[in-house]
C-alpha cells in the first residue's frame, strides 16, 4: 500500500515579498476607504462638525482630497519622482476636485499611483534612505506612511459618516471579509 506524500512546506514564497506585503495592505485600505467614500451621500461631502473642538476642521470631501493628495505625495517620494499633485490649500490637493464623483476619481488615481510605488519595493531597495519633509527615512518607512496616514483620516471619515447615520461598509459583517476585520 502506497502512502500519500504530505508536504511540510508552506505556500510558495511570494515572488517579491516586500512589494506583496504592501500591496495586500493597500488592498485592505482601498476596500475600506472606497466603500466608505461611496457610501457617504454626495450632499454630505461638505459636512463638518461645527461645535466644540470641531471648529475649522476639514469637511468630509476635504478629508478625501487630503488622503488622496498625501497618497500621491508619499508615493512620489517612494519612487523618487516629482509628485503629480502639489499639496494645494491646506494639504487638500486641487481645489477643482469638488464633487463626490471627482473626489472618488482623484482617490482612485491616488491609490493606483500608490500601488505603482509599492510595486517597486523589494529586498534590495527597501532600506534605501530617502529625503523627506521629516528628514531621512527608509523607503519602507515612507511607504508605511501611505497606510497609517490614510487610516488616521479614515477614522475621522467614519466619525463623520456615523454622525450622519451612515454605517461604514467595512463595519458590516459579510462572508467576504474575515471576522477579525469586522468592527
Amino acid at each position: 500500500m502506497e502512502r500519500a506524500h504530505l508536504s511540510t512546506a508552506g505556500p510558495a514564497p511570494a515572488a517579491n515579498p516586500v512589494s506583496d506585503l504592501y500591496s495586500k495592505q493597500l488592498d485592505i485600505l482601498e476596500h475600506d476607504l472606497i466603500s466608505l467614500v461611496e457610501a457617504m451621500p454626495a450632499d454630505l461631502y461638505d459636512f463638518r462638525p461645527a461645535e466644540g473642538a470641531f471648529s475649522d476642521v476639514r469637511t468630509f470631501g476635504e478629508h478625501v482630497r487630503h488622503i488622496a493628495t498625501l497618497l500621491y505625495m508619499t508615493a512620489a517620494i517612494v519612487q523618487q519622482q516629482a509628485t503629480p499633485y502639489g499639496p494645494g490649500q491646506g494639504d487638500n490637493g486641487p481645489d477643482t476636485v469638488r464633487t463626490k464623483s471627482e473626489a472618488l476619481e482623484y482617490l482612485r488615481g491616488a491609490l493606483a499611483y500608490a500601488r505603482q510605488a509599492v510595486a517597486g519595493l523589494d529586498e534590495r531597495n527597501q532600506f534605501d534612505e530617502l529625503k523627506t519633509y521629516f528628514g531621512s527615512q527608509t523607503r519602507v518607512a515612507v511607504a508605511s506612511g501611505l497606510l497609517y496616514h490614510s487610516y488616521n483620516h479614515y477614522g475621522q471619515l467614519v466619525v463623520y459618516a456615523r454622525m450622519n447615520g451612515v454605517v461604514p461598509p467595512s463595519s458590516v459583517p459579510s462572508s467576504s471579509v474575515p471576522p477579525s476585520r469586522c468592527s
